[in-house]
């Protein structure tokens, strides 16, 4: 076997944070300079949850939840020896249900002071790694939130990751146009990108600091000065945040499954 291989055009650092010269990140080759043998196989991003990894998971829901999508979450592993609560939020629009759950963990004397909110979303399929691999690549990248990787319902779906921040860097236009997302999902990388979905998605807690409320809108109307518009919840406050100066990337790595309930088809 060759000993010789392609050099990555951004690899991890020392340091701990990514140098990013590419619309994506990837993962593999981040251990470098090791001597022994095997080392240079290494493709995995080395584990982050001996780290302070406590999770609220945030569920909102239409109070009827498939089999299956339960079956997903009760499979997703924890992170080992970390604290992690689940809370369900029922019969509210979705928008208003996150709010009201982030309002109440802030005000919490104990759940306000941990780290991540995972959201999950009621016709969602998580792989069991989904927790696991999402708190590697947030810390990784020092993201403030990391998504999974999913696609929309219907006959022409598309990848639920929005617009390219180097775009937005160059340009100052700020837009969240899906992805091509193909050569990313192909090598497993982690993708910068301007919004992120919410049916797996890690978040910081801090963020929610950072932000000032409401952080998330469902918008469908006319708006005084800008026209129609229309936003999902997400969407909005990934908007707010990223003008803020927020990062976010969708790991190609968690794929998720999106149920259609009606038809039980996966997207």
């Amino acid at each position: 076997m060759s000993k010789s291989k392609k050099k990555s055009s951004s690899r991890l650092t020392r340091t701990g944070g990514p140098s990013i010269t590419t619309p994506t990140t990837p993962v593999a080759d981040v251990l470098s300079k090791f001597d022994g043998k095997g080392y240079e196989t290494v493709k995995l991003i080395p584990g982050s949850t001996y780290k302070d990894s406590s999770t609220v998971v945030v569920i909102p829901t239409r109070g009827m939840i498939p089999d299956a999508v339960v079956s997903k979450w009760l499979g997703l592993i924890a992170p080992m020896n970390q604290k992690r609560a689940i809370l369900f939020a029922s019969g509210h629009e979705v928008g208003h249900a996150y709010n009201n759950m982030i309002e109440m963990i802030l005000k919490h004397p104990e759940l306000s002071k941990w780290k991540y909110v995972l959201t999950l979303e009621d016709d969602n399929l998580p792989p069991p790694d989904a927790h696991i691999r999402l708190l590697e690549s947030i810390e990784w990248g020092n993201y403030d939130a990391v998504s999974a990787m999913y696609f929309t319902k219907g006959d022409h779906n598309m990848p639920m990751a929005y617009g390219d921040p180097a775009e937005y860097a160059r340009t100052g236009v700020l837009d969240f146009r899906p992805r091509d997302v193909r050569e990313a999902l192909e090598r497993g990388h982690i993708m910068p990108v301007n919004g992120v979905a919410m049916g797996c998605g890690l978040w910081r807690m801090s963020l929610f600091r950072d932000i000032p409320p409401p952080w998330y809108v469902t918008v469908n109307d006319v708006v005084p000065g800008k026209g129609v518009q229309g936003y999902t919840q997400d969407l909005h406050f990934c908007e707010k945040a990223i003008r803020a100066g927020k990062r976010f990337a969708t790991d190609c790595r968690v794929r998720v499954g999106h149920l259609d309930i009606a038809s039980g088809t996966v997207f």
